[in-house]
C-alpha cells in the first residue's frame, strides 16, 4: 500500500487527519499559493491543493499525497490570511453579524499510477455581531494571522459565532467526511 503525505504544515490539517487512522508523513508544499481576493473562491482552493499535491507528489512519485486549501468568502471577496492585526481586525468586522461560506478544496495526487483525485466542500459560518472590544478580546487569545478569514471556529468560537451550518471539520480546514472517501477510492482505507 502506497503511504499518505499530507502537503501542509497546518496543524489544524495534521490534528484533523490523524483522526482517521491512516498513518501519514507531513511534506509541506514550497509553492507560491494563488491568493487572489477577486478570485472564484472554488477555483482558487481547488487550484491551490492540486498545486500542492502535485509540488509534493513529484518529488515522491510513490506516495499518494494530499493536498488541502480553505478560504473564506464574503461580499464577492475572497478573505485569505490576513497580513497583520490590522488585517484581521478589519476581517472580524466585516464578518460581524453575518453569515460568509468557507471553501476548501482538496486534491489527493499519486504520479506512480497518475491517480488524480479532487473534492471540494463549502460551509456557512454565522457571526455574533461583535463590538470592538469583543474583536480585540478574540485578537489578545487566539493567533489569527496564518488563519483565512482571520480566525479559528475551534478557539474561542464561542466568543464571536454565532452558528453554523455543513461540516465542522471543513471550516477548520480539513473536511474529514470528504477525505475519508477520497482516501478509501485510493485504497489507502478500508
Amino acid at each position: 500500500m502506497s503511504r499518505l503525505i499530507l502537503a501542509s504544515a497546518s496543524p489544524r490539517r495534521l490534528e484533523l487527519l490523524g483522526r482517521l487512522g491512516c498513518p501519514f508523513e507531513v511534506v509541506p508544499a514550497e509553492v507560491t499559493e494563488h491568493e487572489a481576493p477577486d478570485a472564484d473562491p472554488r477555483h482558487m482552493v481547488a487550484h491551490n491543493a492540486a498545486l500542492k499535491a502535485e509540488w509534493v507528489s513529484a518529488r515522491h512519485p510513490d506516495a499518494t499525497v494530499l493536498g488541502a486549501d480553505t478560504t473564506v468568502f464574503i461580499d464577492d471577496v475572497v478573505l485569505n490570511k490576513p497580513a497583520d492585526l490590522a488585517a484581521a481586525r478589519a476581517m472580524l468586522r466585516r464578518l460581524s453579524g453575518r453569515t460568509h461560506t468557507v471553501f476548501t478544496g482538496l486534491a489527493l495526487r499519486r504520479a506512480a499510477d497518475g491517480l488524480k483525485l479532487d473534492a471540494g466542500v463549502a460551509s456557512e459560518v454565522t457571526f455574533k455581531t461583535l463590538g470592538e472590544d469583543t474583536i480585540e478580546r478574540y485578537l489578545s487569545l487566539v493567533h489569527t494571522l496564518d488563519k483565512a478569514g482571520g480566525y479559528a471556529i475551534q478557539e474561542h468560537g464561542d466568543l464571536i459565532v454565532a452558528g453554523f451550518r455543513g461540516s465542522m471539520t471543513n471550516i477548520v480546514g480539513l473536511p474529514l467526511e470528504e477525505t475519508k472517501q477520497l482516501l478509501t477510492h485510493a485504497g489507502l482505507l478500508g
